[in-house]
């Protein structure tokens, strides 16, 4: 059954605004349901978290349905969804929790793929602890993060090793399955980025390996929220700073102040349309997952490769290396024009794609272009049409075109 997108479309309020978006990547439109939950919770009676009575108790609730659902969109066990501002300030606190124990010589692997979000707080927590810091690195000439290169980069004083699931600047899916194997082989944990791999595919925590797993809500719809998927057990051992009278309980403890409760009934609510891309889809919450984001997978997937094909034939726009296998992702220039030049050129025809680094840092410090203003990016998701594709290869050409 093809991908219905005239439905998927018609969830999103925002659309009919009438602009292109390639900049989901960045941060997606919220779907019509989740702005709705999102309201219900702020005029409704919701209080603090409380047994006592019916407004505390619809709290506790909002937040156990918030667990329940991302487990269901991970695979994960609700025991150990933690949520937090965003991926950032959820990583920092697990690096800051894990690293307390790191001792002189202790080491953390990462990459030069990465968001700088999984990059620099295991940086910066290793000079702080003086552990060592090595480094996978991409192949610039194929956006590849070869796996073998982990076999040296592992070893028995590894703490953790951090990698994406998909890149955010050029879309790469890493091998992590193998590189969690190497990494458990020699007792480190895996910490995945998942930020941008979590909306154009299903998800399996346990399958990847990840001890830790974090994502962001408002990547797949949502509100402006992240969670951290690990095993309780595993957090069971880990105590991060906290004030001394909040919850000492899993996931709990990980989760510095009260919640937004709004938010935490819009995850629910983005989870819950999720489930709904295909209508097809039946089954449990979970397996309607598995059936919707693989029937986006491979929408997305279909569009993708006609703006990279179409991409690749205009004369003057240069692609970012990257592997046919990726999230749909693309990072390019326009002939000499800074790719700021070329976002507003686009942003005057109402097409909105992103430019600069992306908190790609190491990656486009090492491809040489970050200096001279990265690239634009353009990002298919699975309310993007094939007309919107074509109206943004149209503005490019026409734009290479006066260039020449």
């Amino acid at each position: 059954m093809a991908f219905d997108i005239t439905r998927a479309r018609a969830a999103y309020p925002a659309l009919g605004e009438g602009f292109r978006h390639f900049d989901a990547a960045a941060g997606s439109l919220v779907a019509e349901p989740v702005a709705r939950a999102v309201h219900a919770v702020h005029t409704g009676a919701v209080a603090n978290r409380s047994d006592a009575f019916a407004p505390g108790r619809r709290a506790l609730e909002i937040v156990a349905e918030a667990r329940r659902a991302v487990a269901d969109l991970l695979g994960a066990d609700p025991a150990g969804v933690m949520f937090g501002s965003s991926a950032t300030s959820l990583t920092y606190l697990i690096a800051r929790t894990v690293a307390a124990s790191w001792q002189p010589g202790d080491e953390v692997v990462v990459s030069r793929l990465d968001h700088d979000s999984n990059v620099r707080p295991w940086v910066q927590l290793a000079a702080e602890r003086g552990a060592t810091v090595r480094w996978a690195e991409f192949d610039p000439a194929t956006g590849q993060l070869p796996t073998e290169q982990y076999r040296a980069l592992i070893g028995e004083r590894t703490r953790v090793v951090a990698v994406t699931a998909a890149s955010n600047a050029i879309g790469t899916r890493p091998d992590v399955p193998a590189i969690a194997a190497l990494a458990h082989a020699a007792g480190a944990l895996v910490y995945v980025d998942g930020v941008h791999a979590t909306p154009h595919q299903p998800t399996d925590v346990a399958a990847l390996g990840a001890d830790f797993y974090v994502t962001s809500a408002y990547k797949w719809s949502g509100p402006h929220l992240a969670a951290c998927a690990a095993d309780p057990v595993l957090l069971e051992t880990l105590h991060p700073l906290k004030l001394r009278p909040s919850s000492d309980a899993v996931p709990e403890r990980f989760e510095l102040g009260t919640p937004s409760f709004a938010s935490l009934a819009g995850v629910t609510a983005a989870v819950e349309h999720l489930a709904t891309l295909d209508p097809a889809a039946t089954g449990s919450r979970r397996e309607r997952l598995l059936t919707s984001l693989a029937a986006v997978r491979d929408y997305e997937a279909g569009l993708f490769t006609g703006l990279v094909d179409g991409l690749a034939g205009i004369d003057g726009v240069t692609l970012c290396p990257a592997p046919d296998d990726r999230c749909p992702t693309v990072s390019f220039r326009l002939g000499a024009q800074h790719p700021a030049a070329t976002s507003a050129m686009l942003g005057d025809q109402g097409i909105c794609a992103f430019a600069g680094d992306y908190y790609a840092w190491e990656y486009f410090q090492t491809m040489g272009l970050r200096d001279s203003g990265g690239a634009v990016r353009a990002g298919i998701y699975h309310y993007t049409t094939a007309d919107d594709v074509e109206v943004l290869l149209e503005a490019l050409r026409t734009a290479a075109k006066a260039a020449r």
